[in-house]
């Protein structure tokens, strides 16, 4: 039996524009190592250009309690709808997941990620602890933007 593609999905107002917030995560996402050290530890751009397709990057950081890495693909820039898609590539989550994408998509007072994944196995469990963490980092980058 084939595994199917499921989707969680993370919403949180957001009080800055959307133009604003958007553009945070295509051309400053760097600085959530500085906005979220608690849970975001490392950035490193390893391919192509700060905020366009085909860049990528590794990141480390603490899910549940446990460093993580994800080599991450920016797949998918849409400037006018405000929608960003990010796609693992390598790292600790394609242990339990076949494939993983984060789509972001930002609109004046919200900002929605839609996960998808694919279990690797039927044991593998859904990806639950990454709303909390999207939806932190949420609050957090916006209250960061309208004050900066």
């Amino acid at each position: 039996m084939a595994n199917k593609v499921e989707t969680l999905v993370a919403s949180a107002a957001i009080k800055c524009p959307a133009d604003k917030f958007y553009n945070f995560f295509k051309l400053d996402m760097n600085e959530i190592v500085k906005i979220f050290p608690a849970a975001f530890t490392g950035v490193e751009l390893v391919e192509g250009e700060e905020g366009a397709v085909g860049s990528i990057k590794i990141w480390h950081y603490i899910i549940g309690a446990i460093p993580t890495t994800a080599k991450v693909l920016t797949e998918a820039i849409d400037d006018a709808a405000k929608i960003i898609t990010f796609s693992v590539l390598e790292g600790d989550l394609l242990q339990l997941y076949k494939s993983y994408k984060a789509t972001l998509s930002v609109s004046d007072g919200l900002a929605k990620w839609s996960i998808e994944y694919e279990k690797a196995t039927i044991l593998s469990p859904p990806p639950q602890l990454y709303v909390p963490l999207a939806v932190t980092l949420c609050t957090l980058v916006d209250a960061y933007l309208l004050i900066n």
